[in-house]
């Protein structure tokens, strides 16, 4: 009986085999996607320079094991390239896609000389998208912590022709670039807020009083000047407490128990009892009132509760006669100054005392709350970017899902 000689398989072509296509594609688009090997479709390659080389101010850029990009004075590459850290935290998870001279760190990997039917700028969207969950599924199972070669050439992405690949990152670029916009509107928004608020909490800038207000001066030109007081002077405080960890009772409530890092938050997940507010040292807050973090990782950060609920003993509540958003911009600017000075190496807690001890000048109340509206209304506006950016960021997500195999 002849012996029969079964061929097998090799990876690449058990990967070329697949015959796969995407939930969502562009119109006219109907052949079926492919895959193919990354290694097969670009040169996969590492950098040949250290830190040692960058330069202030150098004519191009070199991307380097963290997500920042420095400078250097020679380039190694001319072209485009998708490029990605080989270890430390960017691992997996920073990329940067670049058309021109460039050049890159010893422990950074560049995707480049993308082959014919093979777009660089549709591989770089789907290697953000799907080669962080390669990297963390094979770190799970072989303790990697840091990128190999073949993780990246071995990497199986389904492939449609070279029109639809085109097509689907030039609509995705559009994403990117208004993601890009919107970020950088936050940033804007962000420095012109950081600069305002020095100038006005200086004295350098100042709002003058409503025509038809009575204070001010004889001319109703300008607010009273500023008096330095002791917040302690002005203002009420007390903190909170913990209820019993040990008894599960206590925490199958529906009043929201707020914890330091959730003095910004509109909703929490941990809620306790009436019984257990009543039998230990947590306080009721409002929604309005200031809430100032003692330590912790959010040490020093001040916020204005958007809910009513009870405080432990990490979180002081203030309260004042004075317009309680002027203090809670005072405290946000003042917060590096209070922490270098009270947390000096992370050591040490703030407390109830070194707050009550702090000086500022204080405007008259009406002059707090113009400066307030003032500043919220740019927080205002910062949120609404933030948001679109999100919603942006989630579009984007939802597509990726449905567009690619």
């Amino acid at each position: 009986m002849e012996a029969k000689v079964l061929h097998k398989k090799t990876r690449a072509e058990e990967t070329r085999s697949k015959i796969l296509a995407p939930k969502l594609r562009f119109k006219g688009f109907k052949d079926d996607w492919k895959p193919e090997l990354l290694g097969n479709t670009c040169r996969v390659t590492t950098g040949g320079k250290d830190t040692q080389n960058r330069i202030d101010g150098g004519a191009y850029p070199f991307f380097v094991r963290s997500n920042t990009v420095e400078r250097i004075n020679s380039f190694s590459f001319d072209g485009e390239a998708i490029l990605t850290s080989g270890d430390g935290v960017g691992v997996g998870k920073n990329f940067h896609y670049i058309n021109g001279k460039f050049d890159f760190h010893q422990r950074v990997y560049a995707l480049l000389e993308f082959k014919e039917n093979y777009s660089g700028k549709f591989i770089y969207q789907l290697f953000v998208e799907k080669f962080h969950k390669r990297v963390m599924r094979l770190s799970a199972k072989n303790s990697v912590d840091s990128v190999r070669m073949n993780m990246i050439t071995e990497m199986s992405i389904g492939f449609p022709t070279l029109p639809e690949q085109q097509k689907i990152a030039s609509f995705l670029s559009a994403v990117d670039e208004k993601i890009q916009q919107l970020t950088r509107k936050k940033e804007l928004l962000e420095q012109y807020k950081k600069g305002l608020m020095q100038q006005l909490f200086s004295g350098k800038l100042r709002f003058k009083p409503d025509p038809s207000k009575a204070s001010g001066d004889e001319n109703g030109k300008m607010f009273p000047k500023w008096e330095e007081k002791k917040l302690g002077d002005v203002c009420s405080f007390f903190s909170g407490g913990t209820p019993a960890s040990t008894n599960k009772e206590f925490y199958s409530g529906s009043i929201p128990f707020i914890g330091s890092g959730n003095i910004y938050d509109s909703e929490v997940d941990s809620f306790i009892t009436e019984e257990a507010l009543n039998s230990s040292s947590a306080k009721m807050v409002e929604q309005g009132d200031l809430l100032y973090a003692f330590y912790g990782a959010n040490s020093g950060e001040v916020a204005i509760s958007k809910i009513k609920g009870a405080i432990n003993q990490a979180i002081l509540c203030i309260r004042s006669e004075e317009n309680i958003e002027y203090l809670y911009y005072v405290l946000l600017i003042n917060k590096d100054k209070i922490v270098a000075k009270y947390l000096q190496g992370g050591q040490g807690n703030l407390s109830a005392n070194i707050i009550k001890r702090l000086k500022y000048k204080l405007p008259s109340v009406e002059e707090q709350k113009k400066i307030a509206n003032y500043l919220s209304s740019i927080d205002n506006k910062i949120e609404s970017v933030t948001k679109q950016i999100t919603q942006t960021q989630t579009f984007k997500k939802g597509l990726l899902q449905q567009m690619f195999v």
